[in-house]
């Protein structure tokens, strides 16, 4: 095996990640691949004590990152987040857009405020991450990569997520918008979909019949574990991505939109 060809197709030495999202469990876990893969990594969250934790096993695995504390909802938080970034590390190479919130509500009892806070933070935060991160990677020599979290969810009518649903189908359609956009300017945007993983934002609606249902929708018959997020997450991020990969929707979901009866 050619390690050298290898580390030319998927090595991040010397970029810099930044990852909204990134002290929950899926994000974390693929910020710990940007690391060990040579990136430095900016943790993006409100939570010191979650983001300690990641930040930890960054560096018990080699890698090296910082925590900015930012809410993804406030484009004035954001672009002092960029600022701040670029005064310390000097470049953005990468953003990925991984912040996020559900709700299990039924339809007919969504709220205005439940249906806003959903929208702002699944939605309104990506589009202006993309604006005030993506402005500095198209004043770049070598461009950037942008990954949006997506959603099975996205493209088939999925129970108890209503409003998650509707802003992730927003989501895959500004991402592709994007790549269109910026397609020969040197920013890719990317969506990567992951299926069903335990995490914290969605155990309060994994009840036993619930997962029966998962299951039988699912080609691999379990869930997903976060660590199996960052082989893809590498690809969109890395070299090996940077010729002619825009605009794609990268499933890692046990087979789960392969599935119909």
């Amino acid at each position: 095996m050619n390690g050298q060809f290898l580390e030319s197709l998927f090595s991040l030495s010397g970029k810099v990640a930044v990852v909204i999202g990134g002290t929950g469990e899926l994000c974390g876990t693929m910020a710990r691949g940007l690391a060990q893969a040579g990136a430095e990594v900016v943790l993006v969250g409100r939570n010191e004590t979650k983001a300690a934790a990641r930040l930890a096993q960054i560096e018990a695995a080699g890698g090296q990152g910082w925590f900015h504390a930012a809410d993804a909802t406030s484009k004035a938080e954001l672009t002092a987040l960029r600022d701040a970034v670029i005064a310390r590390s000097g470049r953005v190479d990468i953003l990925i857009n991984g912040a996020g919130v559900n709700s299990p509500t039924p339809v007919l009892e969504i709220t205005e405020d439940e249906y806003d806070r959903i929208m702002n933070a699944n939605l309104k935060g990506v589009l202006f991450a993309c604006q005030v991160f993506g402005e500095t990677m198209l004043a770049a020599t070598d461009g950037g990569s942008i990954i949006n979290i997506g959603s099975a969810s996205a493209r088939i009518g999925l129970s108890k997520v209503f409003t998650y649903s509707a802003s992730k189908a927003a989501v895959h359609n500004l991402s592709k918008n994007l790549a269109r956009e910026w397609a020969t300017k040197g920013v890719r945007v990317n969506i990567l979909v992951p299926g069903f993983f335990p995490a914290e934002q969605n155990r309060k609606v994994l009840t036993p019949d619930r997962v029966e249902h998962i299951m039988g929708h699912t080609a691999m018959k379990r869930f997903g574990r976060s660590e199996e997020l960052i082989g893809a997450t590498l690809f969109l991020a890395s070299s090996a991505a940077s010729g002619f990969v825009t605009g794609a929707e990268i499933e890692v979901d046990g087979g789960f939109a392969a599935m119909t009866i």
